[in-house]
């Protein structure tokens, strides 16, 4: 067997991550950056094959990435972009050593730095309410798409990417809940409050009409009729939190938190939030427990504040 060179095993993991794992677009995207990057870097030291990588440059690449390259004006990564990179890394060498196309996993005793835990961001109440008025001040079917957008977002605490990817049989507004696709492929089922559910049928009898160019499942569509994309959406969001004169970082996952933070100050279950944001854990040492649809809802509208 001709040995295989790193270009080649990266191909060939990149293929097992989309059709054996169904890893989610963006993850492999994010591989395939981390990895291009990684490849670089044992080109530079002449290494061209996989039997030539051993772990001393997988470690080296660990510190190459904190460093930067100062002459090069390129600056050091944080732990956090360190972490997810050499995970790329050792995902990649357990992939080449369990395929034969290396006889050890050389990364395996690697481990990534220990990024420090910073406490997640959220908007106060009256800051959310306000973006919320904001994205819908405008008018035409644009102004309806933005404030069904963002009423979404905050409504079910929705990953940008969960929302930008609805399709129109996701929603069930007779039940008011929707179905979001998250990391991994994995659906949950999410209760929509009534303010959002009334921004979406407002949007879906005014305003998705008059963006439609062509038959489209696309909940959001953006001003030639295709997919919204979720940097357009994320534009969305930051330009109705600058009108509604928020001047903190506002992002969609900014939203995500706050969705988060007012259920729990609203005395909701920190494991009906778990589910509401599709985490599979409340943390890596507590035992997982499913909670019903039904539990979810009635907590979902005693705590949330625009669940009414």
């Amino acid at each position: 067997m001709a040995a295989a060179t790193v270009d080649s095993a990266i191909s060939r993991y990149l293929d097992h991550l989309v059709v054996e794992r169904g890893s989610a677009v963006n993850t492999v995207a994010s591989y395939r950056r981390d990895l291009a990057r990684y490849r670089t870097f044992l080109a530079e030291r002449g290494i061209g094959e996989m039997a030539g990588v051993q772990e001393n440059d997988v470690r080296d690449f660990l510190v190459a990435l904190r460093r930067g390259d100062p002459e090069r004006g390129v600056p050091g990564l944080a732990d956090s972009s360190v972490a997810r990179t050499l995970v790329a890394a050792r995902g990649f060498h357990k992939f080449c050593a369990a395929e034969g196309l290396t006889p050890t996993d050389v990364a395996h005793s690697v481990r990534p730095p220990k990024a420090a835990r910073r406490l997640p961001k959220s908007l106060p109440v009256a800051d959310v309410l306000a973006i919320l008025d904001a994205a819908g001040a405008g008018t035409g079917p644009r102004s309806l798409r933005d404030a069904a957008l963002v009423e979404l977002l905050y409504s079910c605490g929705a990953r940008i990417s969960e929302v930008t990817s609805l399709d129109i049989d996701d929603l069930d507004l007779e039940h008011r809940a929707v179905i979001l696709r998250g990391k991994g492929g994995k659906e949950r089922l999410v209760p929509v409050g009534g303010p959002a559910i009334a921004a979406i049928e407002a949007y879906l009898v005014r305003g998705r009409p008059a963006l439609v160019k062509k038959a489209t499942p696309a909940v959001f569509l953006n001003a030639r009729g295709g997919r919204l994309s979720r940097q357009s959406a994320w534009q969305v969001l930051v330009d109705a939190a600058e009108r509604a004169g928020v001047d903190k970082e506002v992002s969609p996952h900014t939203l995500r938190h706050s969705f988060a933070t007012h259920l729990l100050d609203g005395g909701a279950d920190v494991r009906v939030v778990q589910e509401l944001l599709g985490h599979s854990s409340v943390t890596t040492t507590q035992v997982y427990t499913l909670v019903t649809v039904n539990t979810m809802r009635e907590v979902y509208a005693t705590a949330h504040p625009r669940a009414r």
